[in-house]
């Protein structure tokens, strides 16, 4: 009996002993393959295109989405991502500028502040990544977020070490989204200025906000050459109908030239806020009334852009406008600089910029469930905003229930605000964070926050630190 229990431990010992090798050969063998092929070794990963760049590799992709995530066998479409590989020793950030995707090789901040892989995500129904033909019920906060968790899973495997997501504007959103339906994924969340419009209906947070930004010199400035534009309307249409004959733009989303030109003069303001800092108001006519047309123009057209509201224009950004309409909410601001009599249509709701045989319905729930879960449960997440952005005029805020979780706003910045716009004592926390967080913070850092900097060298290329310029009025 004896004799047969010792054989019996030296048999599971042995067994042990040789999972534990196989398993370490497998762990080998894996590191050593290339990680392309790691990476199409994943089930519905297709590789577009692979594009060289120093210290890193750098690929596009198609990874097959259900088109519903809640019924995966009714469709499929093909969604772009990128990768851009460091190692898989290093952590991971997760983004999305809730846009398309750049296929050009670039680092978010996060990214060179853990000097680590990144992966980027284009989208739902962002051309290409839409499927064929669109059932735009499917276009929501809760698919996309799936989207998101379906690549992390399908990832996670490769990259084992921590993940954090971000994105800026409506990928700031997006990441917040992400983290409310699938709390579990992330190590932390970096939200670039990320609107949070609760109650749709109620926006007198933005009319405050334009009574007071900047100087009062620059915003007289800016509203003198907004009202006369709209003064000059008759005139002026006039150029944008040979403007629009010119380059072939038609106005059948919007209605008329005449609203898409009002749409674009009523975005003026808020089109330089967002992109624009005090100083620029040096480029702005002092003297609205005695400008020239060709200023007036001109002016409006830097700023806003006459070609946006035209089919044309318009079409890229369909799948923002309807979610706008569904699910986000959008702004309404009232002009007190600007007779009544000169605005026709005032601030079109996003109803009025996506084509008619698309249906929408608001959905108030929505925005309200997101704001709640933020007060109640973030953890470890960061928001970050621009003084001068009209887009953080609502905020995202923090109640009781959240920990470990900060809001911080850059003096000064528009909507391209970054952590290496904030004061120094919140760059150094924001950045200790960071670290903390995807699990690379040296020693130092974690015994003192000013300690903290970005691991990564600055690179001019895939650092950028422009904002992503978006037609205005679009976060």
């Amino acid at each position: 009996m004896r004799k047969a229990l010792r054989w019996l431990l030296a048999l599971t010992v042995l067994i042990g002993t040789l999972s534990t090798a196989g398993a370490a050969t497998a762990a080998q063998q894996s590191e050593a393959t290339d990680i392309k092929d790691r990476l199409l070794a994943v089930p519905g990963m297709s590789l577009v295109q692979e594009k060289p760049y120093p210290g890193y590799r750098f690929f596009v992709f198609h990874y097959t989405q259900p088109v519903d995530h809640r019924r995966p066998s009714k469709g499929t479409f093909e969604q772009r991502i990128t990768v851009l590989h460091k190692d898989v020793s290093r952590p991971t950030v997760f983004y999305t500028g809730g846009y398309n995707v750049s296929t050009t090789p670039s680092r978010r901040e996060p990214t060179q502040i853990v000097d680590g892989n990144q992966v980027s995500m284009e989208y739902r129904y962002f051309t290409p990544s839409r499927p064929s033909p669109a059932d735009w019920s499917k276009l929501d906060i809760w698919q996309a977020a799936s989207d998101q968790h379906r690549i992390f899973e399908a990832l996670k495997p490769i990259y084992s070490e921590n993940w954090i997501s971000t994105g800026g504007s409506k990928g700031g959103m997006t990441a917040t989204y992400y983290e409310r339906f699938y709390p579990r994924d992330m190590d932390g969340v970096v939200a670039y200025v990320a609107p949070n419009d609760v109650v749709n209906k109620e926006d007198s947070a933005y009319d405050r906000f334009f009574a007071t930004v900047g100087t009062k010199e620059c915003r007289d400035r800016l509203n003198g050459v907004q009202r006369e534009a709209l003064v000059r309307r008759e005139v002026l249409k006039e150029r944008y109908a040979a403007y629009a004959a010119e380059n072939g733009y038609t106005f059948t989303t919007v209605g008329s030239l005449d609203k898409a030109y009002e749409s674009t003069v009523l975005d003026y303001v808020w089109g330089f806020w967002q992109y624009s800092v005090v100083a620029d108001c040096a480029t702005v006519p002092a003297d609205a009334k005695n400008a020239t047309d060709d200023e007036i123009w001109n002016s409006v057209d830097t700023i806003a852009g006459f070609s946006f509201y035209t089919d044309q224009g318009l079409s890229p950004y369909t799948p923002y406008y309807y979610q706008a309409g569904t699910q986000l909410g959008a702004p309404t601001i009232h002009f007190p600089h600007i007779e009544k009599k000169y605005i026709r249509y005032g601030y079109l709701p996003p109803r009025s910029y996506v084509p008619r045989d698309i249906e929408m319905r608001f959905q108030p729930h929505a925005m309200r469930d997101i704001d709640s879960w933020v007060k109640r449960n973030a953890r470890q997440m960061l928001f970050v905003y621009g003084e001068n952005d009209p887009w953080g005029a609502e905020p995202f805020r923090l109640g009781k229930g959240a920990r470990d979780s900060y809001v911080m706003t850059a003096p000064g910045a528009n909507h391209g605000a970054n952590v290496a716009g904030l004061v120094a004592d919140e760059k150094a926390l924001a950045t200790a964070k960071i670290l903390k967080w995807a699990d690379v913070a040296p020693a130092a850092v974690r015994q003192d926050a000013s300690e903290a900097k970005p691991l990564a060298r600055f690179d001019r290329k895939l650092d950028v630190r422009d904002v992503e310029r978006e037609p205005a009025l679009r976060p």
